[in-house]
């Protein structure tokens, strides 16, 4: 904190794009409020600066950015740059980032320089308590309140100019402006073209809307082309940031998904609707204080799978984007309808929410969650949903080899943290559990857990449906589940493949079918993304992966003799019938040395 005789020079550094300039502003507005007679300069990209309000700053410095904003950091004229800005002599240097690369904090720590040489690092911190804990806009508050300022919440503010033949006269018929792309920093947040195309012809039939579209050449896949008989304007690639706030400003509802424009279009105080999909929708949503602000996501399981924690996560989402695909045409519309008929509130609306977490107390091991669990109280626990009938419960097997893949794969660690049940399924896991000190009080399998719910299945009359595995070898798992427990009700069997493209109809199948329980064989972590990407449209009570469950049933497989399962061997057994598995045998020396890691921590 400053004292009013002492006016600080204050470099502000925010190098990340344009909506994380924009969430910036309410804590620069908070800092300048503070100290109006401060010498603020704000280091950030030459690409997002455009869009940053007059006022605020004495002095914008520009990073030039190359084809990747990593590496152009490190180009000559930016390291000339950063090196000049000695000469400056600044008193405090404000970082608006999380450090989450190593890469990035020996950037930070360059710039750092720039005050004073002898100097480590940071002096001081706000506490970090991951993505999505407060808002970004709210954690840049809690920052600069070290300097003394309000971390109250204020508005975000962005540079506004006309463009030229845009009239900003009262029309009779509304005026929505859509953004169909996301930046060029995620391509997996943008919701399918052609819903945008639909979206504009039924918003152009219900409410007769001026559809304008919006964004950079670079980031727009183009629907203007779809839109015969549309009352449409095409502004892609023709505004300038400022123009394009200007153009925001001017409409009666934007509709995009999460990214800097979708920024822009809260800050101008323009109703939004968003729809998120991979990213985190507490950390970006819109900051629209006193506005309306509609988030719309799917509630798949997996999503968010970027920026969670304190981790990057799959910045690129998956391959199958299912999280964006399953929010409806219907449901945007719905949601615009209500704001052009002024029945929506000024609130921030989570149409559907992921599933929660049902057992708090779980045994974490290497940050996975394991529940104490037996195969009795499992038993109890898939008689209570069936009985509920409300929604599906994902259930995953977890063992010491799933657990090391689900450290270098962010999906199917997040997949893990929001599982309904994860089961102990792996001797390693038993061994961890009484290393940490809270034995876990038996090994409860896949494997063994088909029969054992089959069996009791067979006497309460629940229907179950087999999914996966190789050609035929589902519908044989079945018939011999079937032999061996009358009266189990198969209620459908079918292998398929975890692909994108099969997702629909796989899903029509199973709801189809009745089926109260679908084991599902594609392996993992396959097999739970494939759950996770659908639980919100599964009628079902629980969904499980199996791995090579039905392998072992149908005899596809031998299965380690008893003796050999009892002393927690079975892995020698694959590894000698299958040598080729050696390479995957080598995470379970990997977990054992990251298992004594955590109990010396």
């Amino acid at each position: 904190m400053f004292s009013e005789s002492n006016q600080p020079r204050l470099l502000l550094a925010q190098l990340a794009d344009i909506g994380d300039l924009v969430l910036t502003t309410p804590a620069i507005a908070a800092l300048r409020e503070a100290y109006p007679q401060a010498a603020i300069d704000l280091l950030a990209s030459e690409h997002a600066l455009p869009v940053f309000p007059p006022g605020l700053i004495d002095a914008a410095i520009p990073l030039k950015r190359g084809g990747s904003a990593g590496r152009s950091f490190y180009s000559p004229a930016n390291l000339r740059l950063i090196f000049s800005l000695r000469r400056r002599k600044y008193d405090t240097v404000i970082f608006f980032h999380h450090f989450t690369l190593r890469a990035g904090v020996f950037k930070f720590w360059l710039i750092a320089k720039v005050k004073n040489q002898n100097i480590g690092f940071l002096t001081d911190s706000i506490d970090d308590a991951g993505f999505g804990a407060l808002h970004q806009a709210q954690y840049w508050l809690e920052l600069v309140g070290l300097l003394g300022a309000s971390r109250e919440p204020r508005p975000a503010q962005v540079r506004r100019e006309p463009l030229a033949g845009r009239t900003t006269t009262v029309r009779d018929k509304p005026r929505v402006v859509l953004h169909t792309g996301s930046g060029g920093y995620s391509r997996a947040r943008r919701w399918p073209a052609e819903s945008f195309a639909a979206l504009a012809r039924q918003l152009s039939e219900s409410h007769d809307a001026e559809i304008v579209l919006v964004g950079s050449r670079e980031d727009e896949p183009g629907i203007a082309g779809q839109l015969a008989g549309v009352n449409t304007t095409d502004l892609v690639g023709r505004t300038t940031l400022p123009q394009l706030a200007e153009v925001l400003a001017g409409a009666d509802l934007f509709i995009g998904a999460d990214s800097g424009v979708m920024h822009i279009a809260a800050a101008t105080g323009t109703p939004v609707i968003c729809i998120f999909g991979p990213s985190n929708a507490d950390a970006w949503r819109p900051w629209a204080i006193g506005a309306q602000a509609t988030v719309l996501r799917s509630g798949v399981e997996c999503s968010p799978c970027s920026y969670i924690g304190h981790s990057i996560g799959a910045r690129g989402g998956c391959a199958a984007r299912t999280c964006m695909k399953l929010v409806t045409v219907e449901q945007v519309t719905d949601a615009a309808r209500r704001v052009l008929d002024k029945e929506h509130s000024p609130t921030v609306d989570f149409s559907a929410s992921p599933p929660t977490v049902e057992q708090d107390k779980r045994l974490r091991i290497l940050d996975v969650p394991v529940d104490s669990i037996t195969y009795q109280t499992w038993l109890q626990e898939i008689d209570r949903w069936i009985r509920a009938g409300d929604s599906a419960r994902h259930v995953c097997t977890v063992n010491p080899e799933y657990i090391m893949i689900a450290q270098q794969d962010p999906i199917f660690f997040a997949i893990l943290q929001r599982a309904a049940v994860c089961v102990p399924d792996g001797v390693g896991l038993l061994w961890a559990s009484r290393f940490l000190g809270a034995p876990l009080p038996e090994r409860v399998t896949g494997s063994d857990g088909v029969p054992y719910i089959a069996r009791h299945a067979a006497e309460r009359g629940w229907k179950v449906f087999f999914l996966g595995a190789a050609s035929g070898v589902a519908e044989k798992a079945a018939a011999i589940v079937q032999e061996r427990f009358p009266g189990l009700n198969v209620a459908g069997t079918y292998g398929g493949s975890p692909s994108a493209g099969e997702e629909d109809h796989i899903v029509e199948l199973v709801n189809g079918s009745g089926a109260d329980i679908l084991f599902v064989a594609y392996g993992a972590p396959e097999q739970d993304k494939w759950i996770a990407r659908n639980l919100p449209r599964l009628q079902v009570a629980m969904a499980m992966g199996v791995g090579g469950s039905l392998d072992f049933i149908a005899g596809v497989i031998p299965r380690a003799p008893k003796w050999m399962r009892q002393r927690g061997l079975e892995w020698l057994y694959r590894l000698l019938r299958q040598p080729w598995r050696w390479r995957r045998m080598l995470r379970l020396p990997r977990f054992v040395l990251a298992v004594r890691r955590q109990a010396r921590r």
